[in-house]
């Protein structure tokens, strides 16, 4: 039993309820006198049944709301524009909470200084940080060690990221937005930890990959699937994908404890990232410097280069809200050395 992933409300939403939503988001916009370029508001409800005739039976219902929103600001001339989206199991999502939020950092990024290059300590928000997270949990997926396109590979047990890290898969999390009774082969979910104190523990299996990695093995230990094996319709095959990825920091420091930083609400480019080395060059997008343990002044355009493998062993979650975008529970996350080009 999973909890939290269906919220009957949907079966008597309307269209001018999801109507009325969506324009308190803009009029909100309007009112910090900004001007929103797009919006939007979807629901949908699921309905999965997986059977067949071993007696593998597996009925998951769950319903999802998000809401999205992109505006422009403007100030003496100068223009800046900033977006965000919000999506939850349930309908309770806070749109005005959305739309202030967004048109904070659309005015706040007006104007900017610009910044010489150099090696700092960097806060990436909860967008920039799943960007580059993507590609650092590709390596986790055991079709990607199995054809050698890992940099993980034989390296369980051995120390990977910064030793405050724990980080789990867990298909059971209440609410999460990709939790459900079984993946898309009928396996019972689960929480798989695949990194525990820093320590490399394991990776995630579908049945295929699994059965592949037993009939590669010299041991008697059967590597059995995590239930990350999903598919995009009923007419697709199975293949290995995460559910909901938890970071979980024991150590959490304040903003107001960095002297001097950077912080990058967002990056653009991440896709160009190498999937193997895990090297990546960025565009910070709404990036502000950090000095004296406040947020000062916007940048008007930086980039930030490093590799997601090195700089995630000398890093600490912000203390924050956590927050779930696509498959990431993360808080924000604070690298201690990586490199701003100006």
């Amino acid at each position: 039993n999973v909890k939290n992933i269906y919220d009957p409300k949907f079966e008597n939403l309307d269209v001018s309820e999801a109507s009325e939503f969506l324009e308190s988001i803009l009029e909100t916009c309007v009112e910090n006198n900004c001007e929103p370029t797009s919006g939007s508001f979807a629901a949908s409800l699921e309905n999965n049944l997986i059977t067949n005739s071993n007696g593998v039976s597996a009925f998951n219902k769950f319903t999802d709301f998000s809401a999205f929103v992109s505006i422009n600001a403007e100030k003496n001339g100068e223009k800046s524009t900033a977006y965000d989206s919000i999506s939850s199991c349930n309908f309770d999502l806070d749109g005005e909470k959305l739309a202030n939020e967004t048109c904070k950092v659309a005015k706040d990024s007006i104007g900017g200084v610009t910044v010489e290059t150099k090696d700092t300590k960097v806060i990436l928000d909860y967008r920039g940080a799943v960007g580059l997270l993507n590609t650092f949990v590709n390596a986790f997926n055991a079709d990607n060690v199995q054809r050698g396109r890992s940099i993980l590979k034989d390296k369980i047990g051995k120390p990977i990221v910064d030793t405050n890290i724990s980080i789990y898969d867990d298909g059971t999390l209440e609410g999460g937005l990709n939790s459900s009774i079984s993946d898309g082969e009928g396996v019972r979910t689960e929480k798989t930890c695949l990194v525990k104190d820093g320590i490399l523990k394991g990776f995630i299996y579908d049945i295929y990959t699994a059965k592949k990695e037993n009939s590669n093995k010299n041991t008697d230990d059967d590597i059995k699937s995590t239930a990350n094996g999903f598919r995009g319709s009923y007419a697709g095959t199975p293949s290995v994908s995460p559910s909901n990825i938890i970071f979980d920091f024991k150590e959490q420091v304040d903003i107001s404890e960095i002297e001097n930083g950077f912080l990058a609400t967002d990056v653009l480019g991440a896709h160009t990232a190498n999937p193997i080395s895990g090297d990546f060059s960025v565009e910070a997008n709404n990036a502000f410097l950090i000095e004296n343990g406040e947020i000062s002044k916007p940048v008007k355009k930086a980039m930030i280069s490093g590799n997601i493998f090195q700089v995630l062993s000398d890093c600490n979650g912000v203390k924050s809200e956590l927050r779930q975008y696509g498959s990431f529970l993360i808080p924000k996350i604070l690298f201690n050395n990586l490199r701003v080009v100006g």
